[in-house]
């Protein structure tokens, strides 16, 4: 009877740790998992803000050429002979 007991104890226990250790592992799953995906979004991030100040400078540059032809074109109105 004693034995009996023994063997059910020590099967209760057995079951409570491996519950235990199930539980550990699958969190250390989940935050591995969550840590690639925060590295990802950081890694889409930086990428989206290198187009964006691609973009910004190409604006600017554009800019810079058309308001530079629209302070000659007052000149070649002045010019014009029917």
């Amino acid at each position: 009877m004693l034995r009996l007991l023994n063997t059910k104890l020590l099967t209760a226990i057995l079951a409570v740790l491996a519950t235990i250790a199930s539980a550990v592992i699958y969190q250390r799953h989940e935050a591995a998992k969550s840590a690639a995906i925060l590295e990802q979004q950081q890694r889409d991030a930086e990428r989206q803000k290198q187009a964006d100040e691609a973009f910004r400078k190409r604006v600017e540059e554009q800019k810079k050429q058309h308001s530079h032809a629209a302070g000659n074109e007052g000149k070649t109105w002045r010019n014009y002979v029917p």
